[in-house]
């Protein structure tokens, strides 16, 4: 085990204050005081309703064997154990979680995938394309950290994990002989620096649209903590086995001069169609058993067939394909044959078949653009009507309510809006909000938009009222487990409730509706 002094030797800042003079063994890193265990490291985080210096105490009764927090060291002269001032405790966080698994990211070559929507699909996207060309790769995303044959789950509502937990997934990958890792990166876990010492080599954006302006500020401020991954590119150290340090980026996106303009690494483009872009996809086709392409790239035309549906995934696929056979060197052959068996992923346009009549689909999409897109990839599905079922969380971005609201009043037939975490907000308030700008967009309450607190109503109204050829596509929860009333976590999943509907109305065998606080007794 190292020593303490071993880890702070590796902090990005000199402690700027000390008490204590023993150098006690470390066993693990930890920011919650609750998992601390004889010589742990407890760093305190100060967020913005709870400060970790109080729990300092807490975690030396648990065995903690050292503290740091933000706070000067003459406030925690007399706790027993060493405590040590630092400049940002979530930076210090992850350097010390890295330092104790000594440094695994410098192992491997990292793939980071960033973007607003579709991280997750390409994530996997390139995982897959990695398999097929025999390259042994981990993988860490909001679902789950992948390493090897063992698949864990990351969390509940999880955006990118905690940095001792990426930290102790990319060792266990090097422990296990993986060379490469593909790491879903979220804009929290960059401003909040859960991904610091990551050393990337690889940068992949999806896209930058309208999200989490709750917590960045302004689009401005979200961008520029998506930049941060591009920026880093050019401070990865040199690597053993080399590092590419290259951005591959959406050139059909917005935001994609403000990105080229800020890396200062190599670049790839993308697109949809030719152009100045190196990569672009050609002769797009769509039917019922997913998209056919071909991607061209220099020095090769390759067919593409993915059993995913929609022309977002279409983009993800040249995310991936640019990634691996532009980025690593990749045969492009290989890169079909990793694409072709990605049949889907959790919660991500996931059709749900029962022997219906109709199509049933679970989709993530929580912001503007992503139901814009999830509805546009259903609607060549059916000649018949599109009937979405989805809501917006409490305590997030505000904006977001009135502009799905108006994407569903545009797109969809029938619009039926829900809870979906409303968190310690006023449901009938959230709802409210979304009903009036549905509206005035010329939605009609009671005969196109319809507001159903309960959930797993919602999902019921809309699969009695489906006809035949028709697409029920519940959207916002995905892969999720749990839904949030008040401070609680309720179980949820989508997929279930979707299937307890579709049994009910089928007259099968099926699983019961979970239950929420609406749920009418």
């Amino acid at each position: 085990m190292p020593l303490l002094s071993e880890l702070i030797r590796h902090l990005p800042v000199p402690p700027l204050s000390r008490s204590g003079s023993t150098d006690p063994e470390i066993t693990g890193v930890v920011l919650d005081s609750r998992v601390a265990v004889p010589g742990s490291l407890f760093v305190a985080l100060v967020g913005g309703s709870v400060d970790g210096h109080r729990y300092i105490p807490s975690a030396i009764q648990r065995g903690a064997a050292a503290a740091a927090g933000t706070r000067p060291a003459s406030e925690f002269a007399d706790l027993g154990v060493p405590y040590f001032q630092v400049a940002d405790d979530r930076l210090s966080l992850a350097y010390l979680a890295a330092a104790f698994y000594g440094f695994p990211a410098r192992q491997l070559t990292v793939i980071g995938v960033t973007g607003t929507d579709g991280k997750t699909t390409t994530s996997n996207l390139i995982y897959q394309i990695m398999q097929a060309a025999g390259i042994r790769t981990g993988m860490i995303t909001t679902i789950n950290a992948v390493i090897g044959d063992t698949a864990l789950d990351t969390g509940f509502h999880v955006t990118t994990p905690e940095s001792p937990d990426v930290q102790r997934y990319l060792a266990q990958m090097v422990a296990a002989g993986l060379t490469h890792v593909v790491l879903e990166t979220t804009s929290h876990g960059l401003a909040q620096h859960r991904v610091a010492a990551c050393d990337y080599d690889i940068g992949v954006v999806t896209n930058i649209t309208h999200e989490h302006l709750d917590y960045h500020g302004s689009l401005e401020a979200y961008r520029a903590a998506k930049a941060r991954l591009f920026i880093g590119l050019a401070e990865t150290a040199p690597k053993p086995q080399g590092n590419p340090r290259l951005a591959i980026l959406n050139a059909d996106d917005d935001v994609y001069d403000y990105l080229r303009d800020l890396t200062p690494v190599r670049q790839i483009a993308y697109s949809l169609s030719a152009g100045a872009a190196d990569l672009y996809a050609a002769d797009i086709a769509y039917d019922a058993s997913g998209i056919h392409f071909t991607a061209v790239g220099p020095g090769f035309q390759q067919p593409i067939f993915s059993p995913l549906v929609g022309a977002f995934n279409v983009s993800n696929c040249l995310a991936a394909i640019a990634a691996t056979v532009l980025g690593l060197g990749v045969a492009p052959s290989q890169a079909a044959a990793g694409i072709a068996a990605l049949m889907g992923v959790p919660g991500r346009m996931e059709r749900l078949d029962m022997g219906q009549n109709f199509t049933a689909i679970v989709d993530f999409a929580h912001t503007p653009n992503a139901l814009r897109r999830a509805i546009e990839a259903v609607r060549p599905m059916t000649s018949g009507r599109v009937l979405a079922v989805f809501g917006s969380a409490g305590l997030r971005d505000r904006e977001k309510r009135r502009l799905m609201a108006e994407v569903s009043a545009e797109l969809a037939d029938l619009t039926y809006l829900t809870a979906e975490d409303p968190r310690t907000e006023s449901l009938d308030e959230i709802l409210a909000e979304m009903v009036g700008a549905a509206c005035a967009r010329g939605a009609v309450e009671g005969s196109t938009v319809f507001r159903i607190p309960d959930r797993g109503e919602a999902i019921r109204r809309a699969v009695q009222t489906a006809q035949p050829g028709d697409v029920v596509i519940c959207c916002g929860k995905g892969h999720e487990q749990s839904m949030c009333f008040g401070e609680v976590e309720y179980p949820w999943d989508d997929r279930i409730a979707l299937r307890a509907a579709l049994a009910q109305h089928l007259g099968l065998p099926g699983p019961q509706m979970p239950r929420l606080p609406t749920t009418l007794s």
